[in-house]
């Protein structure tokens, strides 16, 4: 008999799940490392399950196995179809479960499963959009290095590029430059080595650096804006008309809204929930099909 929902947001920098007793009643939160597919599909599980015993243990309660627990699931990387199917085929044990992506998942949270759209822009980047005969239509999210515009890696990969620019003389020293080497090393065959090791998780971390030096580096302040043009094309692809709200949701959504164009700024709206709200609503979904 299933006694527990669990709503999980899974991505490249970390997982949060939201829990809920049967009757759709949130009790708890917790998270753990990440959980994006890229990552492997052992990983990506073992990370959904420690996020799943810290918010039972947050709830007082013990972890009572995954028997019991429906769990709906909002994932980067879904869209590998290999990945999926080796992900659902490598369920642990729980009684149902209903895997999409996170864009989807994020929809389904930040308009309470109403039409409407979101961008959200964290280690990677991705739009979608519910329309009001209820499909979800998709923009970006191809993931990284290819895509994923104006997230935290795709910053970051812009910040060691100009790294690179400035080691080599082809571009003048900054204060920016120097952060991000620091923050990579510092010097050319130490940043070589972070280069060779580095995860979609490692550029992202650099974006931070690249907010910090915004309003005083004109080359940081460029990654921003582009990353701001980037946001409108995206928001005039999912919805052309300007008639359904946007969501801005993720970790970056508030640092870049200063770098936002005015079109987009006039169709924001705030989030209702987030995207393990969403894999609630959507395992709720699932078993009341």
């Amino acid at each position: 008999m299933i006694e527990f929902l669990i709503g999980v947001d899974g991505g490249g920098s970390g997982t949060r799940v939201r829990l809920a007793r049967a009757d759709g009643v949130q009790i708890a939160e917790g998270a753990s490392g990440p959980s994006g597919l890229m990552h492997g599909i052992a990983s990506a599980w073992a990370s959904v399950g420690d996020a799943a015993v810290a918010a039972f243990r947050a709830a007082g309660l013990d972890f009572p196995g995954p028997s019991s627990i429906a769990i709906g699931l909002g994932l980067a990387g879904v869209h590998n179809k290999q990945w999926a199917a080796e992900f659902v085929a490598a369920n642990p044990g729980y009684a149902r479960i209903a895997l999409e992506s996170d864009g989807h998942t994020t929809v389904l949270g930040a308009h309470q499963g109403r039409p409407g759209a979101i961008i959200a822009l964290g280690t990677g980047s991705v739009g979608e959009i519910k329309l009001a005969d209820g499909r979800h239509v998709e923009v970006g999210g191809w993931g990284f290095p290819a895509g994923d515009e104006a997230s935290g890696a795709w910053m970051g990969l812009r910040a060691i590029n100009h790294v690179q620019q400035v080691l080599d003389g082809r571009m003048p020293g900054n204060a920016f430059a120097a952060d991000v080497a620091h923050a990579c090393g510092g010097a050319r065959d130490a940043i070589q080595n972070w280069l060779a090791q580095a995860s979609q998780t490692h550029y992202a971390q650099l974006a931070r650096l690249v907010l910090r030096h915004g309003d005083s580096d004109a080359n940081a302040r460029a990654i921003l804006v582009e990353a701001g043009r980037q946001v409108r094309l995206m928001a005039d692809a999912l919805d052309a008309s300007g008639t359904l709200p946007i969501a801005l949701c993720g970790g970056l959504a508030a640092p870049l809204r200063p770098y936002l164009p005015e079109s987009v700024l006039t169709r924001i709206v705030a989030p209702h929930g987030d995207s393990a709200a969403g894999a609630l609503r959507l395992i709720q979904q699932h078993l009341n099909s």
